[in-house]
């Protein structure tokens, strides 16, 4: 009897599975984005008396708070505008390595340092309150906009280094941008209480911050700790 004819089963590449490049950057856009949105969204809910405060306006109310301006609260108001310093230098680092002859390089860049003007302070504070209230914030602002020109060097280090550095500076980043204004809102919080007069919550904002830094510092440790490969990010 002659033998079947040997079967050949063709199989198609599986277009489902993500190489660990690509996984890599939908894990940091979704923690920026998460960030982002975290910032712009309520943090100090209140509808009892028709009050509630975006994360872009928390810094700004809270120095009127005799709590704060008694010095009983530990952490400055500063702390408050640390969400989009903490964004913007992180997707700065994201673009260290990038080809400086794409555009889509300095467009990141130029807009890390706009969502970093978010705390930039108004010009009636510049011009009548005192440095304190402002200072530390111009000069992140400054900072921000400095790593952007200086993360366009990056590709002259050795990738290996370049690739430390930047991952290790996402979890730096990540984790004072998790853990500072999420202790500031804590921290904050029964002295919100106390002059409102009334239960306040948490909002969603204060959650997505937290959880928008975390995932950047979660996705960076799995890159610190990733064995060299060929397929870098």
């Amino acid at each position: 009897m002659p033998s079947d004819p040997p079967r050949f089963v063709s199989r198609a590449p599986d277009r489902n599975l993500l190489t660990s490049r690509e996984r890599t950057q939908i894990g940091l856009q979704l923690g920026f984005t998460a960030v982002l949105l975290g910032y712009l969204l309520v943090w100090l809910p209140q509808p009892v008396v028709g009050l509630s405060f975006i994360g872009l306006e928390m810094g700004e109310w809270v120095k009127f708070l005799p709590q704060v301006q008694a010095g009983e609260v530990v952490p400055g108001r500063d702390l408050f505008y640390l969400p989009p310093m903490t964004l913007g230098l992180m997707m700065v680092l994201w673009t260290a390595g990038w080809p400086n002859g794409r555009w889509q390089s300095w467009v990141m860049r130029a807009v890390a340092v706009a969502v970093s003007l978010l705390a930039f302070p108004s010009l009636d504070a510049i011009r009548f309150e005192p440095a304190g209230q402002w200072a530390l914030r111009l000069t992140l602002v400054g900072l921000v906009g400095l790593a952007a020109v200086l993360s366009s060097l990056a590709g002259r280090l050795p990738a290996r280094l370049a690739k430390r550095m930047r991952f290790g500076g996402l979890v730096v980043l990540g984790l004072l941008g998790a853990g500072l204004p999420t202790w500031a809102y804590l921290a904050v919080r029964p002295a919100a209480r106390q002059v409102l007069a009334t239960p306040v919550g948490i909002g969603p904002g204060v959650w997505l911050n937290l959880g928008g830094h975390l995932l950047v510092v979660a996705v960076a440790l799995i890159e610190v700790l990733r064995r060299p490969v060929s397929d870098q990010t």
